[in-house]
Protein backbone atom coordinates (compact mmCIF):
# COMPACT_ATOMS: atom_id res chain seq x y z
CA UNK A 1 0.00 0.00 0.00
CA UNK A 2 1.25 3.07 -1.17
CA UNK A 3 1.90 6.14 2.02
CA UNK A 4 -0.38 7.95 0.24
CA UNK A 5 -3.20 5.39 0.49
CA UNK A 6 -1.79 4.90 4.02
CA UNK A 7 -2.56 8.97 5.20
CA UNK A 8 -6.36 8.94 3.86
CA UNK A 9 -7.29 5.54 5.41
CA UNK A 10 -5.46 6.72 8.80
CA UNK A 11 -7.71 10.33 8.53
CA UNK A 12 -10.80 8.72 7.56
CA UNK A 13 -10.81 11.08 4.28
CA UNK A 14 -14.16 9.85 2.36
CA UNK A 15 -13.63 11.64 -0.76
CA UNK A 16 -10.21 12.87 -2.47
CA UNK A 17 -9.51 16.28 -2.91
CA UNK A 18 -10.36 17.58 -6.66
CA UNK A 19 -7.00 17.22 -8.64
CA UNK A 20 -5.99 20.47 -10.42
CA UNK A 21 -6.85 18.96 -13.79
CA UNK A 22 -10.47 18.23 -12.41
CA UNK A 23 -11.35 21.78 -11.23
CA UNK A 24 -14.52 22.93 -11.12
CA UNK A 25 -15.26 25.28 -14.17
CA UNK A 26 -16.85 28.92 -13.39
CA UNK A 27 -20.12 29.36 -13.51
CA UNK A 28 -20.05 31.13 -16.93
CA UNK A 29 -18.11 28.42 -18.68
CA UNK A 30 -20.75 25.82 -17.06
CA UNK A 31 -24.25 27.43 -18.27
CA UNK A 32 -25.02 28.01 -15.21
CA UNK A 33 -26.10 31.80 -14.19
CA UNK A 34 -24.91 33.27 -10.65
CA UNK A 35 -27.40 34.53 -8.45
CA UNK A 36 -26.64 38.35 -6.90
CA UNK A 37 -27.85 37.68 -3.07
CA UNK A 38 -30.00 41.13 -1.92
CA UNK A 39 -29.87 41.96 1.55
CA UNK A 40 -33.15 41.63 3.30
CA UNK A 41 -33.44 45.07 5.87
CA UNK A 42 -33.82 44.21 9.51
CA UNK A 43 -37.54 45.14 10.73
CA UNK A 44 -37.54 48.50 12.72
CA UNK A 45 -37.37 48.20 16.42
CA UNK A 46 -40.19 48.54 17.89
CA UNK A 47 -40.65 52.04 19.25
CA UNK A 48 -40.89 52.21 23.14
CA UNK A 49 -43.41 53.67 24.70
CA UNK A 50 -42.53 57.16 26.84
CA UNK A 51 -42.91 58.25 30.30
CA UNK A 52 -45.76 60.00 30.02
CA UNK A 53 -47.62 57.73 27.92
CA UNK A 54 -47.12 54.85 30.66
CA UNK A 55 -47.52 56.81 33.15
CA UNK A 56 -51.29 57.62 31.44
CA UNK A 57 -51.62 53.47 31.25
CA UNK A 58 -50.95 52.95 35.18
CA UNK A 59 -54.14 55.12 35.62
CA UNK A 60 -56.07 52.87 32.93
CA UNK A 61 -58.61 49.71 34.38
CA UNK A 62 -56.94 46.39 34.93
CA UNK A 63 -57.81 45.81 30.72
CA UNK A 64 -56.59 48.58 29.29
CA UNK A 65 -53.15 48.02 31.56
CA UNK A 66 -53.03 45.03 30.59
CA UNK A 67 -53.02 45.54 26.76
CA UNK A 68 -50.93 48.42 26.78
CA UNK A 69 -48.08 46.73 28.84
CA UNK A 70 -48.52 43.20 26.95
CA UNK A 71 -47.42 45.33 24.39
CA UNK A 72 -44.82 46.75 25.37
CA UNK A 73 -43.39 43.56 27.49
CA UNK A 74 -43.51 41.45 24.06
CA UNK A 75 -41.71 44.33 22.01
CA UNK A 76 -39.13 44.03 24.67
CA UNK A 77 -39.00 40.87 26.87
CA UNK A 78 -36.09 42.54 29.13
CA UNK A 79 -38.46 45.29 29.96
CA UNK A 80 -38.58 44.47 33.51
CA UNK A 81 -41.16 47.64 34.40
CA UNK A 82 -43.62 46.76 31.46
CA UNK A 83 -42.92 43.03 33.03
CA UNK A 84 -44.04 44.30 37.06
CA UNK A 85 -46.87 46.06 35.08
CA UNK A 86 -48.54 43.40 33.39
CA UNK A 87 -48.17 41.01 36.38
CA UNK A 88 -50.16 43.34 38.41
CA UNK A 89 -52.46 43.65 36.13
CA UNK A 90 -53.11 39.90 34.59
CA UNK A 91 -53.54 39.66 39.21
CA UNK A 92 -56.13 42.42 38.87
CA UNK A 93 -58.03 40.53 36.35
CA UNK A 94 -58.30 37.61 38.08
CA UNK A 95 -55.41 35.69 36.16
CA UNK A 96 -52.99 34.47 39.33
CA UNK A 97 -51.62 31.99 37.19
CA UNK A 98 -50.55 34.57 34.27
CA UNK A 99 -49.34 37.03 36.28
CA UNK A 100 -47.37 34.57 38.01
CA UNK A 101 -45.92 33.38 34.56
CA UNK A 102 -45.20 36.47 33.40
CA UNK A 103 -43.19 37.92 37.26
CA UNK A 104 -41.09 34.70 36.15
CA UNK A 105 -40.38 35.53 32.55
CA UNK A 106 -39.50 38.67 34.26
CA UNK A 107 -36.76 36.83 36.48
CA UNK A 108 -35.60 35.15 33.43
CA UNK A 109 -33.57 38.53 32.82
CA UNK A 110 -33.22 40.03 36.25
CA UNK A 111 -33.41 36.76 38.41
CA UNK A 112 -32.88 39.22 41.70
CA UNK A 113 -35.33 41.68 41.01
CA UNK A 114 -37.17 42.00 44.28
CA UNK A 115 -40.65 43.64 43.03
CA UNK A 116 -40.51 40.40 40.28
CA UNK A 117 -39.87 37.92 43.25
CA UNK A 118 -42.71 39.01 45.01
CA UNK A 119 -44.96 39.98 41.94
CA UNK A 120 -44.22 35.76 41.25
CA UNK A 121 -44.79 34.85 44.89
CA UNK A 122 -48.20 36.80 44.80
CA UNK A 123 -49.07 35.04 41.40
CA UNK A 124 -48.98 31.77 43.40
CA UNK A 125 -50.70 32.53 46.40
CA UNK A 126 -53.68 33.82 44.82
CA UNK A 127 -53.74 30.72 42.23
CA UNK A 128 -53.70 28.73 45.37
CA UNK A 129 -50.10 27.13 43.98
CA UNK A 130 -48.43 28.78 47.68
CA UNK A 131 -46.19 26.02 47.86
CA UNK A 132 -44.07 27.76 44.46
CA UNK A 133 -44.24 31.11 46.60
CA UNK A 134 -41.67 29.97 49.13
CA UNK A 135 -38.60 29.78 47.10
CA UNK A 136 -38.90 33.23 45.83
CA UNK A 137 -39.86 34.92 49.04
CA UNK A 138 -37.05 33.32 50.41
CA UNK A 139 -34.45 34.74 47.94
CA UNK A 140 -36.36 38.06 48.47
CA UNK A 141 -36.19 37.65 52.23
CA UNK A 142 -32.03 37.61 51.41
CA UNK A 143 -32.07 40.24 49.42
CA UNK A 144 -33.86 43.12 51.19
CA UNK A 145 -34.43 41.98 54.79
CA UNK A 146 -35.73 45.07 56.35
CA UNK A 147 -38.77 45.07 54.32
CA UNK A 148 -41.79 43.73 55.76
CA UNK A 149 -43.64 42.63 52.36
CA UNK A 150 -41.28 39.73 51.94
CA UNK A 151 -41.80 38.13 55.21
CA UNK A 152 -45.35 38.98 55.29
CA UNK A 153 -45.83 37.19 52.25
CA UNK A 154 -44.02 34.38 53.31
CA UNK A 155 -46.41 34.00 56.71
CA UNK A 156 -49.12 33.39 53.90
CA UNK A 157 -47.58 30.92 51.89
CA UNK A 158 -46.40 28.77 55.04
CA UNK A 159 -50.34 29.23 56.37
CA UNK A 160 -51.30 28.27 53.16
CA UNK A 161 -49.02 25.21 53.03
CA UNK A 162 -50.03 24.38 56.51
CA UNK A 163 -47.05 25.12 58.38
CA UNK A 164 -48.74 27.57 60.69
CA UNK A 165 -46.18 28.17 63.44
CA UNK A 166 -43.70 29.52 60.59
CA UNK A 167 -46.65 31.63 59.44
CA UNK A 168 -46.93 32.91 62.97
CA UNK A 169 -42.77 33.48 63.15
CA UNK A 170 -43.05 35.24 59.18
CA UNK A 171 -45.78 37.78 60.89
CA UNK A 172 -43.82 39.02 64.36
CA UNK A 173 -40.54 39.49 61.72
CA UNK A 174 -42.84 41.67 59.72
CA UNK A 175 -44.50 43.44 62.46
CA UNK A 176 -40.88 43.84 64.23
CA UNK A 177 -40.11 45.69 60.89
CA UNK A 178 -43.35 47.64 60.57
CA UNK A 179 -45.31 47.73 63.33
CA UNK A 180 -49.07 48.31 63.69
CA UNK A 181 -48.58 47.00 59.97
CA UNK A 182 -52.67 47.12 58.43
CA UNK A 183 -51.89 43.99 55.77
CA UNK A 184 -50.05 42.11 58.45
CA UNK A 185 -52.41 42.58 61.27
CA UNK A 186 -54.98 41.40 58.73
CA UNK A 187 -53.22 38.16 57.67
CA UNK A 188 -52.74 36.91 61.37
CA UNK A 189 -56.69 37.77 62.14
CA UNK A 190 -57.94 35.73 58.97
CA UNK A 191 -55.65 32.91 60.00
CA UNK A 192 -56.58 33.29 63.16
CA UNK A 193 -60.63 33.62 61.87
CA UNK A 194 -59.33 30.54 59.56
CA UNK A 195 -58.97 28.55 62.73
CA UNK A 196 -61.83 28.98 64.58
CA UNK A 197 -60.84 32.55 66.85
CA UNK A 198 -63.46 34.64 65.07
CA UNK A 199 -63.43 36.85 68.25
CA UNK A 200 -59.99 37.42 68.14
CA UNK A 201 -59.82 37.98 64.96
CA UNK A 202 -62.55 40.64 65.30
CA UNK A 203 -60.46 42.55 67.78
CA UNK A 204 -57.30 42.75 65.64
CA UNK A 205 -59.56 43.69 62.27
CA UNK A 206 -61.35 46.64 64.20
CA UNK A 207 -57.56 48.03 65.01
CA UNK A 208 -56.60 47.32 61.81
CA UNK A 209 -58.94 49.02 59.98
CA UNK A 210 -58.63 52.38 62.20
CA UNK A 211 -54.93 52.59 61.26
CA UNK A 212 -53.18 54.62 58.24
CA UNK A 213 -52.98 52.16 54.73
CA UNK A 214 -55.86 50.37 55.66
CA UNK A 215 -57.26 49.46 52.77
CA UNK A 216 -60.90 48.20 51.11
CA UNK A 217 -60.02 44.47 51.65
CA UNK A 218 -59.48 45.29 55.51
CA UNK A 219 -62.85 46.86 55.94
CA UNK A 220 -64.26 43.87 54.11
CA UNK A 221 -62.20 41.14 56.10
CA UNK A 222 -63.92 42.83 59.03
CA UNK A 223 -67.63 42.48 57.56
CA UNK A 224 -66.69 39.02 56.97
CA UNK A 225 -65.36 38.35 60.22
CA UNK A 226 -68.55 39.87 61.93
CA UNK A 227 -70.49 38.48 59.62
CA UNK A 228 -69.81 34.98 60.68
CA UNK A 229 -70.51 35.65 64.29
CA UNK A 230 -74.20 36.78 62.93
CA UNK A 231 -73.28 40.59 63.38
CA UNK A 232 -75.13 41.51 59.92
CA UNK A 233 -76.16 45.15 60.55
CA UNK A 234 -72.74 45.93 60.84
CA UNK A 235 -71.16 43.76 58.58
CA UNK A 236 -73.16 45.21 55.60
CA UNK A 237 -72.65 48.60 57.03
CA UNK A 238 -69.35 47.96 56.11
CA UNK A 239 -70.23 45.73 52.62
CA UNK A 240 -72.03 48.42 50.92
CA UNK A 241 -69.75 51.31 51.76
CA UNK A 242 -67.07 50.15 49.84
CA UNK A 243 -68.89 47.93 47.38
CA UNK A 244 -71.48 47.59 44.59
CA UNK A 245 -75.15 47.15 45.71
CA UNK A 246 -75.04 43.87 43.37
CA UNK A 247 -71.63 42.87 44.17
CA UNK A 248 -72.72 43.31 48.22
CA UNK A 249 -75.90 41.89 48.04
CA UNK A 250 -74.29 38.46 46.88
CA UNK A 251 -71.45 38.95 49.86
CA UNK A 252 -74.71 39.21 52.33
CA UNK A 253 -76.70 36.63 50.93
CA UNK A 254 -73.10 34.26 51.28
CA UNK A 255 -73.19 35.13 54.91
CA UNK A 256 -76.87 34.44 55.65
CA UNK A 257 -76.38 31.38 54.25
CA UNK A 258 -73.20 30.28 55.84
CA UNK A 259 -75.18 31.19 59.76
CA UNK A 260 -77.17 28.03 59.67
CA UNK A 261 -80.69 27.77 62.00
CA UNK A 262 -80.04 26.53 65.78
CA UNK A 263 -79.42 23.13 65.77
CA UNK A 264 -78.29 22.32 62.47
CA UNK A 265 -74.72 20.89 61.29
CA UNK A 266 -72.41 24.11 61.66
CA UNK A 267 -70.72 25.46 58.70
CA UNK A 268 -66.79 24.55 57.86
CA UNK A 269 -64.54 27.33 58.96
CA UNK A 270 -61.32 27.21 57.23
CA UNK A 271 -59.33 29.67 55.37
CA UNK A 272 -60.93 29.43 52.41
CA UNK A 273 -64.72 29.70 53.69
CA UNK A 274 -64.04 32.82 55.17
CA UNK A 275 -62.82 34.27 52.63
CA UNK A 276 -65.56 33.60 50.78
CA UNK A 277 -63.87 31.48 48.14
Amino acid sequence: MTRLAVLLLAGGLLAFPALASEAVKPAEKSGLKSVKLVETPAPPKPVKATKSEREAATRLDPLGRAAFFNREFVNDPTDVEAGLALSEAQRALGNPKEAADTAHRVLLFAPQNYEALLAAARGHIANNDAFYAIDPLQTATTLKPNDWRAWSLLGVAYDQTKRSEEALSMWDKALSLSPDNPAVLTNQAMYKAGNGDLAQAETILRHAVTLPGATIQVRQNLALVLGMQGKLAEAEKLLRQDLPPDVADKNLAWLQATLKPAGSAAPARDWNSLKGG
